[in-house]
């Protein structure tokens, strides 16, 4: 579908972002493994979220929806999984393919694993090599590209890897192998990632270390049991309600709550930045479950925005995040500078084509480069017919820029934000005063 979006006066209310895709996927993943029945609230209603659900049935996880966010699961337990009736379909979901990769690595039987088109031509060697060392037998396509098929794993043994680049996604599939390995499994990162993977596995009783120089989480398996997570309510994702935190910075005296959102300080990144760039986001409740952070942010839109540059692990922390920060970017007086970004270019489209194109076509000016984008501030952006790509993040991030626009704009298949946030547009148009 297509979106027509006319411009915003104001932006206020309060807004509760869906559950973290993040802790989504890890919880689902996790409470398949253990042994025992697990309750996630606040599950996201995101299609790649559904896609784990479908996979982990197709493997003999009981799966059972009580309602759009409730979903129980009866855990299989670690050596409980069933060999798959066909290919497994992980859809547009990357988190999805790259972290089941690790548990299908170490299986005793054989499994095919895929996704839609876009997802078939992301590359998957940074999850396969390290499985392969630790004894998998992974195939895949020409260039390591999706299906990737698993033979019956003959016993794996655990590595002690640096990762070439930092993803949260890679060390989580690690893990997941590790629980299975034979040995200790240590994984060092060259940037600090997101370590919801690792409060889950020591709230499941699963000893994980971490060290601070180098940067490194290690386990010891092979690990014989994980306890089930009961009852467990997934805090909201701090990358949706980015979209309405930047749409509240962009508009002088806008006023935003943001209720029940993950604070772990992994994922707060964000709020460093706004707070650089001279907004207030409050902390104004905080509580601890399981080792994550949740909690309610006041925001209110500041005067005006200074400008600044983002690099190395602010990057790699807020790689979700810059599409809308790049849109934010031309309301700030210096404007911002995106370092250290080339993960962009194998996102669900290329990310930073993607920008500098929709930026491009609605009058503003930037500039693009292999691995950086520079978005200069004091722009003043027109209403364009703007494709999304196919892309999530890049459909929300430029629903934002038509609110901040003059005149009125279209989002090209704009549905695709059901990726990750089906009820964003409702969500965004309830806040927005024209």
């Amino acid at each position: 579908m297509d979106l027509a979006l006319t411009p915003a006066r104001n932006f206020s209310g309060a807004v509760r972002p869906p559950g973290d895709k993040s802790l989504s996927h890890r919880c689902a993943l996790l409470a398949a493994l253990a042994e025992g029945s697990s309750k996630l609230s606040h599950y996201a209603t995101g299609a790649d979220c559904q896609s784990t659900l479908a996979c982990l049935a197709a493997l003999g996880v009981g799966i059972e929806h009580s309602g759009p966010e409730e979903v129980a699961i009866t855990g299989a337990g670690l050596r409980g999984l069933h060999a798959p009736s066909g290919p497994l379909n992980a859809g547009n979901s990357g988190t999805t393919l790259r972290m089941l990769s690790g548990i299908l690595a170490a299986q005793p039987f054989a499994a095919e694993i895929s996704g839609d088109a876009s997802l078939c031509n992301r590359p998957m060697r940074r999850v396969l090599q390290p499985l392969r060392l630790m004894g998998a037998q992974a195939a895949a396509a020409p260039n390591d590209r999706p299906p990737l098929t698993f033979a019956p794993a003959g016993g794996l043994h655990g590595i002690d890897y640096a990762l070439p680049v930092a993803s949260a996604q890679v060390k989580s599939a690690l893990l997941l192998a590790g629980l299975y390995a034979t040995g200790v499994t240590r994984i060092v990162e060259p940037q600090p990632t997101r370590d919801h993977t690792e409060l889950l596995l020591r709230h499941l009783g699963v000893p994980v270390e971490q060290a601070a120089q180098p940067r490194a989480v290690s386990l010891a398996g092979p690990v014989e049991r994980l306890a089930p997570l009961g009852d467990f309510r997934i805090p909201g994702d701090p990358s949706s309600a980015a979209f309405f935190l930047c749409a509240t910075a962009a508009i002088p005296g806008a006023d935003l709550l943001v209720d029940g959102i993950s604070l772990n300080p992994t994922r707060s990144t964000l709020l460093d930045v706004l707070r650089r760039l001279g907004a207030r986001p409050e902390v104004v409740s905080i509580e601890e479950h399981a080792g994550e952070l949740m909690g309610s942010l006041h925001l209110d839109g500041p005067e005006f925005l200074t400008g600044t540059r983002i690099a190395g692990a602010e990057a790699v922390a807020l790689i979700d995040e810059i599409p809308i920060l790049a849109v934010l970017a031309t309301r700030t007086r210096e404007g911002i500078e995106f370092a250290d970004v080339g993960e962009l270019r194998v996102k669900e489209s290329d990310r930073l084509a993607a920008i500098t194109h929709n930026l491009r076509a609605m009058g503003g000016v930037c500039e693009e480069r292999p691995e950086a984008l520079f978005v200069p501030g004091g722009q003043k952006l027109h209403g364009a017919e703007l494709p999304s790509y196919g892309d999530h993040r890049i459909a929300m991030a430029f629903a934002v820029a038509a609110l901040l626009a003059s005149g009125d704009s279209r989002i090209q298949d704009a549905g695709c934000a059901s990726i990750s946030y089906p009820e964003f547009y409702s969500a965004l148009e309830h806040l927005v005063e024209r």
